[in-house]
């Protein structure tokens, strides 16, 4: 791929469908019962594992290493290597609970924690991201979407690379060396997800992301968490990711009961079972209705499933140039937008609806306080999936951040060419001419966004904290002047 300089946020997509599963289950034990009910295996761990510093050329420092200045929070990143053996599991039946095929596969694999340095800034809340390995290298999407709230709130992160490509990408020559092992031996050289080459399926990724939850929540020796005490942990992943939760909680979670909540972001087509009681939030896209399945996959929300479907979103969204210098600086590709059809990357903050949905998801679980219903996007067909559009091309229906309710371009989850084009969405500003005939001067465009976001704040899907920052934009921006 080639490199591009302009200043966006690729949250780097992935793919395409796995089978859709159907019945059955008993019920899960009380949540007083959940560590004894566990039967998760539990790793030893190893670290915090020393570093070089950030962009050193040995790559002896941890993939994708936040910029951030942590300490100006209150936090610390430091990276852990936890291994044991792990259990291979047949995840392709229906909705029925998933089998063992093998056991005692070794394995070696690594995590990454971003957590408050003191107790007294610790929320008790962890989230624990299966890490997104579309792009050959362990994308940490959900911090990247949420980490200013994350920071804010006091949540610990822990980012998990449970499958072989984000590890052993490039052990095999001609293979890009964005794999752990591969873009840095001397510090990941000894990871190994596949039992010495014998399991490439993926089957032990189930297993491993298991084990690091159960290594922060029960740890024996060595904590990931120092001395924090975690009170409820919630199974995170966007995409590919997304998918590989979908499978999880209907196949293992019933098995585990490690989880306290799920949040799956960017959906990819498949169901949940609707026989258990741990909730569910999914918060999806244009992209993923269009392209990816995820009509075909609409399930009614009920008492442990709420659906979010944010309005002139794409899979990829772009913002800010976070994510395209620390790929620079760790020498992984960057997508290129150039290569699209139309102008990529539509401008509609999903991140903000994925937290407004945490606190939610938070609540519901703690408190039995049931998060509101989001309307659907409005769709006129289903095959093809056709998405319902005013005069200016953006969809009605959904949840509509200010960026989409007072428009000042035409964001979708649409566009064509090659790479990841179809999942990167558009932004089309509207000319000045247009602008002026919306917006008779500066004020009413800044009056017109801060009523759509109190709106969206009383419906329940932004925070008061994130509408400030969309209410400052507005203010700083030109339109109108």
């Amino acid at each position: 791929m080639k490199f591009f300089k302009k200043p966006f946020i690729l949250l780097t997509a992935l793919s395409l469908t796995l089978s859709l599963y159907s019945s059955a289950m008993a019920d899960q034990p009380a949540p007083q019962e959940k560590s004894a009910a566990s039967n998760v295996s539990n790793p030893v761990v190893s670290g915090p594992v020393p570093s070089s510093p950030l962009g050193d050329p040995s790559h002896n420092y941890p993939q994708l290493a936040t910029s951030i200045d942590l300490d100006k929070y209150g936090y610390i990143e430091e990276e852990f290597f936890f291994e044991g053996k792990a259990t291979r599991y047949s995840t392709a039946q229906a909705y029925e609970i998933a089998t063992p095929i093998s056991t005692d596969h070794p394995y070696k694999s690594r995590m990454l924690v971003r957590r408050p340095a003191s107790p007294e800034k610790f929320n008790g809340k962890v989230i624990l991201e299966w890490l997104n390995v579309t792009s050959g290298y362990n994308l940490d999407a959900m911090w990247m979407s949420s980490y200013d709230h994350f920071l804010r709130e006091g949540y610990a992160y822990v980012g998990v690379s449970a499958q072989r490509v984000g590890v052993h990408q490039g052990d095999k020559a001609g293979e890009p060396t964005s794999g752990l092992r591969a873009w840095s031996p001397v510090r990941y050289g000894t990871l190994d997800v596949t039992d010495g080459g014998k399991i490439v399926d993926d089957r032990l990724a189930f297993d491993i992301y298991s084990q690091a939850a159960q290594a922060v929540l029960h740890p024996v020796g060595v904590n990931p968490l120092g001395n924090l005490k975690p009170e409820l942990m919630i199974a995170a992943g966007a995409s590919q990711s997304e998918s590989y939760l979908v499978r999880y909680y209907n196949k293992i979670h019933p098995l585990t009961n490690i989880f306290d909540g799920y949040m799956m972001y960017l959906g990819t087509g498949s169901k949940l079972r609707t026989d258990l009681d741990t909730k569910v939030i999914k918060v999806n896209t244009e992209n993923d209705l269009i392209t990816l399945g995820e009509v075909a996959a609409r399930q009614d929300d009920s008492n442990v499933l709420r659906t979010y479907e944010v309005a002139g979103a794409s899979h990829v969204g772009g913002g800010s140039d976070y994510r395209t210098n620390i790929l620079i600086r760790d020498h992984l590709p960057v997508a290129d937008i150039s290569v699209c059809q139309k102008p990529a990357l539509s401008r509609v903050p999903t991140g903000y609806v994925v937290n407004a949905a945490y606190e939610h998801l938070v609540r519901w679980i703690g408190d039995g306080i049931a998060p509101p219903k989001g309307e659907r996007i409005q769709v006129q067909s289903t095959s093809p999936v056709v998405i319902a559009r005013d005069s200016n091309g953006n969809a009605l229906g959904g949840i509509r951040l200010p960026q989409h309710a007072v428009p000042t371009a035409t964001n979708t989850g649409m566009n064509s060419g090659g790479g990841f084009c179809y999942l990167f969405g558009t932004h089309e500003p509207f000319s000045p001419e247009k602008l002026k005939s919306l917006y008779r001067n500066h004020g009413s465009y800044v009056s017109g966004v801060t009523q759509a976001a109190n709106d969206v704040i009383k419906q329940g899907f932004l925070l008061k904290e994130d509408a400030k920052k969309i209410r400052e934009e507005a203010a700083q921006s030109a339109v109108g002047k």
